[in-house]
């Protein structure tokens, strides 16, 4: 009798407003088409990763906006378990990133009523009542990469690494050639960065 392998352990950090892990989940998602992945989706914060740093006056007015999501996804998790973690950040991503909307009044509500979750769930958007477990979440994947990277932090059978930082997500099998690849390099012990310069932005296609 053959033994069927286990799925692939997939855990993914991501920060709502973050549209290049929009476009990582994206890629994950497709992968998850054609691989065998069990995937687990995590909060973490841009807000949080910043708040000692030196950073833009105009990327710290970000950070409120952002933190609305990142509060409102710890919030759903913890009130209505990890199944509606990845649900919520589709509805919510959609309407960030290709939806192009900057106003958290006109993507919450929307985004809350695509899950069936109620309108007045909304406080919990500027409530700090799970910011326990938003924190616990976020030091979670980032202490196993480094403060000096962002989001997303994908561990894959336990070995972690921040990205990849694509544009456009490839699909079908372009997307599994791509996994199959960093997840290779990223499992060798001594690897620790291959980079370049962007030369395009998130392509929401």
């Amino acid at each position: 009798m053959t033994e069927t392998a286990a799925p692939t352990s997939v855990e993914f950090w991501f920060d709502p407003s973050c549209p290049w892990a929009w476009m990582t989940s994206r890629w994950v998602d497709e992968v998850a088409k054609v691989r065998d992945l069990d995937v687990t989706f995590n909060i973490m914060s841009l807000a949080v990763l910043n708040e000692d740093q030196d950073v833009s006056d105009e990327y710290r007015a970000f950070f409120p906006r952002a933190l609305k999501y990142t509060r409102l996804v710890a919030a759903a998790k913890e009130l209505h378990g990890q199944q509606i973690v990845k649900p919520l950040y589709d509805a919510l991503g959609t309407r960030i990133h290709p939806g192009g909307s900057t106003n958290p009044d006109e993507v919450i509500p929307q985004a809350l009523a695509e899950v069936g979750l109620d309108a007045d769930f909304a406080r919990y958007a500027d409530s700090d009542e799970f910011d326990p477990q938003m924190r616990a979440s976020h030091f979670e994947g980032i202490n196993r990469v480094g403060q000096d990277v962002g989001t997303p932090v994908i561990a894959v059978n336990g070995v972690a690494f921040f990205g990849p930082v694509i544009s456009p997500a490839p699909k079908g099998e372009e997307a599994a050639k791509l996994w199959d690849g960093v997840v290779q390099v990223a499992a060798y012990p001594g690897f620790f960065e291959l980079k370049r310069s962007r030369t395009v932005g998130p392509i929401f296609d």
